[in-house]
C-alpha cells in the first residue's frame, strides 16, 4: 500500500499559478529537493504522490517516480523527491500550515477530483473549496 508525502507550496498563489510554474519547467520530471529521505521511501515509491498545501487546502497531487540522495553544494545531503510535473487535482482539503513534509495516509489522501464523475476535474478550484466548507462536496 503505497504512502503519500504532504508538502506546503512556498509561493504559490492559487492551483492556476502552480500550473504555469510547473508548465515553465522543461520536461516530464522534476526534482524537489528536501533535507531528509523518507524512512518509509519504499511504501512511498509503491506509488505514492507529492500532495501540495495550497492557501491552505490540499488542492493538488504530482505522482512520485523516485527519491535520490544528493549532496547541495554548501547545504550537505538532501533528499531529491522526483516527481511527474503532471498536476491531479484533488478534492480541497483545508490542512494547517506545518514545516517540511510529512506522510499522508492513503485513507487521509483526499479523492482526485476526476473521481467525482463526469465534469468533476472541471470545477474551479476555489468554487470546490467553497462547495467543501459547505459539505457539497
Amino acid at each position: 500500500m503505497p504512502v503519500h508525502l504532504l508538502k506546503i507550496a512556498v509561493g504559490i498563489e492559487s492551483v492556476e499559478h502552480f500550473r504555469q510554474r510547473m508548465k515553465a519547467r522543461k520536461g516530464k520530471t522534476y526534482t524537489h529537493y528536501t533535507r531528509h529521505m523518507p524512512k518509509r521511501a519504499e511504501e512511498v515509491l509503491a506509488g505514492g504522490s507529492l500532495y501540495w498545501i495550497v492557501k491552505g487546502y490540499i488542492a493538488v497531487r504530482c505522482p512520485i517516480v523516485g527519491l535520490e540522495e544528493v549532496v547541495l553544494e554548501d547545504k550537505g545531503p538532501h533528499c531529491g523527491i522526483v516527481m511527474k510535473t503532471e498536476l491531479i487535482p484533488v478534492v480541497p482539503t483545508p490542512r494547517r500550515p506545518h514545516q517540511g513534509w510529512r506522510y499522508l495516509e492513503p485513507e487521509d489522501a483526499p479523492p482526485d477530483m476526476s473521481a467525482l464523475g463526469k465534469g468533476g476535474a472541471e470545477i474551479p478550484p476555489g468554487l470546490a473549496a467553497e462547495l467543501r466548507n459547505l459539505g457539497l462536496l
